[in-house]
């Protein structure tokens, strides 16, 4: 018998050390393919960029997965007891493998067996960081002995803390949402400290399958997961019963965040950041390298850009007539399905889109597109209201504007019409008429001293249409390019008193005799100063001016303004005929108001990397002794502008000055009424109204747009002062109330003198047509009467005879004159 024993113990030895060994070439031969476990202390997620405007709003985010790494120390205990409790209550307690958790899913699934339903697992926390930072997700037992031998290394090489970060940082959500920053944000718009209970619960469940437990989609489920949570909470000590009671009466509360941007209209600036963020890093920086980019945005300023640049476009647009309605659906039944499907503009909240129910001759019934909720699922609540037929009177012009098609709103509307329309009273429940314009154009709002854009619009609307018109628009500036034809003049010995011949001129090149007209087709001036012809945009003294200079002169200074990188010298481009951008002209009226300093556009201020460290800064400037530890009577710092002088900042307040009289005299009289500061500007006006341009400034603001159709064709009868100044204006009233009002500053050095206006020599006393003029050292009024353009001094009586206003000067009486 103790033969017999000692024979079956000896047998079950040897089975033994064979199952043993057996094991250990099994699990030898496993772990030479262990992928390495040290990479965890150099764990860098892909992280979200974000980025924010000049006030510090979130702008915009940019990931793949959108996730936001935080430290463990970050995370609030109610949040990491959430997750324990959901998936893995001994964590704190097991070496990587919870034994008696895997003890009783295997009893468990022995007891399911065949009944469909799906195996338990026992994965620790410490399992599923091995899993899904080195490991696949193959349903195999080799992935699964792989899993448990690398929790035994992390554990021996991590802390507890270690593992929970890069568990909490690494996991997947639902929604394109990875770790449990993202997922606070997406789920709830919130930052994790902000979670209840209730919400981090809810947020805990997601992890074992975010589609299962989508809180539109799953409801119920979603409640029943968040709940089981929670009693798990409380069992494990971490809530009382109380509060884990109260926690599973609140609803799930998911409110979704639409996006990432929290500024009004920033979609042109956004889409200009991420575009030069991508040429500057690449993609792969942008979308997962946790970049923090702050931007010159100014929120406000952009809001009023928007604002005024579609005021302007709605205006041309509507003035042009009605072209019809978006499209058709059925009018009767439940209309809100169909209407429902159809795309808005979505960043104009201000409109919506309505179906036409029934049409009168004194109004119109619309109903209003229904909202949905987080299924996409249009709401039950249907939304009527009322056009009244004044509120629809520019739609009964054809879209040409010039006839009238139609007496009354039944004339232009019929059921089943799908229209935009604009709230006028929301307790009332009555609308305006809306259409999309046709026309388009840029808008940029920058400070002169930095090249900060502060603003920029790029068209009517992101939605319709992705194409950034202030930066990617190639169009001809037209009379807007004339102030740096001036200052070429004004730099190179011309003064703002300087006589031109306004007069027809021919210039033959290649065979083709072009004759260039003043705009309108207005008679000539004869002789005329400079201011002139800058204030009145003289087409004929502006292409003298520039014959007599040479254009190799004004195509250096063109290229040094940054409007051109290469500029044709020929005589046509004095009159704005080159093609350039709506950012690159207002950097270049920046330079003048500036007082001629280079200056850099930007749309970035900085650049962080992921842990911090700035990696790009606008500001070039530098300062010796700023970052002083300590003082030791030393002398004050001074930050060194080490800009290039592009203008004599002399020129710069001769060119400024003049175009002052623009505003005030010139082509843009009467259209900016902004009195409490200084305000210059130049209207533009391309060949056959094709563009309308206005670009200004006051000391600490530069801006400019254009208006035009993206396929250029004639705007009918409107010019730069016409259409384009008016939205400049709109703009700059609603600036000025966030900005200091200031004055153009006369360098120091200049004399400033009373000339006549007319033959731009030194008024004499009692001269009623005089203007104080601004000359540079060594510089005056002429003494004898000199025309540029003509080549000989006049005598007064051909002075009369060539010019209409001064020969009404004479027979009026007015002194002084020559």
């Amino acid at each position: 018998m103790i033969r017999l024993i000692g024979y079956f113990f000896g047998m079950g030895c040897v089975l033994f050390l064979g199952v043993a060994a057996a094991a250990a070439i099994y699990l030898n031969g496993v772990a030479k393919d262990l992928p390495n476990y040290e990479v965890l202390a150099s764990y860098e997620p892909p992280v979200a960029t974000r980025v924010h405007a000049g006030n510090g709003a979130l702008m915009s985010e940019y990931a793949r997965e959108r996730r936001l790494f935080l430290p463990i120390q970050a995370i609030p205990d109610r949040v990491k007891a959430a997750f324990l409790s959901a998936e893995d209550k001994n964590f704190y307690n097991h070496p990587g493998v919870d034994i008696s958790g895997l003890g009783r899913a295997v009893l468990n699934n022995l007891q399911n067996f065949g009944s469909g339903r799906r195996p338990e697992g026992a994965s620790t926390i410490t399992q599923q960081v091995a899993k899904n930072f080195l490991l696949t997700n193959d349903q195999t037992i080799d992935r699964k002995v792989k899993e448990a031998i690398l929790s035994f290394r992390i554990e021996q090489t991590y802390s507890k803390d270690k593992i929970l970060e890069l568990y909490l940082n690494e996991i997947f959500f639902g929604l394109n949402s990875y770790g449990i920053a993202g997922a606070a944000l997406t789920y709830f718009n919130k930052s994790v400290t902000e979670l209840t209970t209730a919400e981090a619960a809810y947020l805990a469940s997601l992890p074992k399958g975010p589609n299962n437990y989508h809180p539109f989609r799953h409801t119920q489920a979603a409640l029943d997961r968040r709940n089981w949570v929670i009693d798990r909470m409380a069992e494990n000590g971490y809530i009382t019963q109380s509060d884990a009671d109260d926690a599973k009466k609140q609803p799930l509360g998911v409110n979704l965040r639409r996006g990432g941007g929290q500024v009004f209209a920033s979609e042109f600036f956004s889409e200009e950041v991420r575009r030069q963020l991508i040429e500057r890093y690449g993609d792969k920086v942008l979308y997962e390298g946790g970049l923090s980019v702050r931007t010159s945005l100014d929120p406000d300023l952009q809001a009023l850009a928007r604002h005024a640049l579609q005021d302007g476009l709605i205006d041309y647009d509507e003035r042009r007539g009605y072209r019809g309605p978006v499209t058709q659906i059925p009018p009767s039944g439940d209309w809100g399905p169909a209407l429902a499907k159809l795309k808005a503009l979505g960043d104009i909240p201000e409109w919506k889109l309505a179906v036409v129910t029934d049409v009168s001759a004194k109004s119109v019934t619309v109903g209003l597109q229904p909202d949905t909720d987080g299924a996409g699922k249009p709401v039950a609540d249907r939304v009527t209201g009322t056009i009244a037929a004044d509120d629809m009177k520019w739609a009964y012009r054809d879209a040409t504007g010039d006839r009238k098609t139609a007496k009354s709103p039944d004339g232009v509307l019929k059921s089943g019409d799908v229209v935009y329309v604009e709230t006028i009273n929301e307790q009332a429940k009555t609308y305006r008429l809306r259409q999309p314009p046709k026309v388009q154009g840029g808008f940029v709002a920058m400070d002169p001293n930095t090249g900060r854009v502060l603003a920029m619009v790029g068209g009517f609307s992101y939605a319709q249409s992705e194409f950034n018109r202030a930066t990617q628009a190639m169009r001809q500036p037209g009379s807007s390019f004339k102030p740096f034809v001036y200052s070429a003049a004004l730099d190179n010995g011309y003064t703002p008193a300087s006589v031109i011949l306004d007069a027809p001129i021919e210039v033959v090149s290649g065979g083709q005799v072009w004759k260039p007209d003043n705009y309108g087709n207005e008679g000539s001036n004869g002789p005329s100063t400079l201011r002139f012809g800058i204030e009145h945009s003289r087409n004929q003294m502006t292409v003298r001016l520039a014959q007599d200079m040479g254009m190799e002169l004004v195509a250096e200074y063109a290229e040094r303004f940054g409007i051109y990188d290469k500029m044709l010298p020929v005589l046509a481009m004095s009159l704005g005929a080159g093609e350039t951008t709506v950012m690159r002209m207002v950097s270049a009226y920046a330079v003048i108001a500036n007082g001629g300093k280079q200056i850099k556009p930007t749309v970035i201020d900085r650049i962080q990397d992921r842990y911090g460290k700035t990696i790009f800064r606008h500001e070039e400037r530098t300062c010796e002794g700023c970052n002083a530890n300590d003082w030791a009577n030393q002398e004050e710092p001074t930050v060194v502008d080490n800009r290039e002088q592009v203008l004599d900042p002399m020129t710069s307040y001769q060119i400024t000055s003049m175009m002052q009289g623009v505003v005030q005299r010139g082509t843009a009289a009467g259209k900016i009424t902004v009195k409490d500061r200084d305000v210059a500007g130049k209207t533009g006006t391309t060949n056959d109204e094709k563009d309308a341009w206005f670009v200004g400034f006051t000391p600490n603001l530069v801006a400019g747009l254009y208006i035009g159709f993206d396929t250029p064709s004639p705007l009918g009868r409107v010019s730069g002062g016409t259409l384009a100044a008016p939205i400049f204006n709109e703009f700059l009233e609603g600036a000025a109330k966030h900005m200091p009002a200031e004055r153009f500053h006369v360098p120091e050095g200049m004399t400033v003198m009373a000339v006549n206006r007319k033959t731009g020599m030194a008024a004499a006393e009692g001269d009623p047509d005089t203007i104080m003029e601004a000359f540079k050292p060594g510089t005056g009024p002429a003494d004898s009467f000199h025309v540029i353009g003509d080549g000989e001094y006049m005598s007064q009586d051909q002075i009369l005879e060539s010019s209409p206003q001064a020969q009404q000067a004479v027979t009026s009486g007015m002194p002084g004159l020559f």
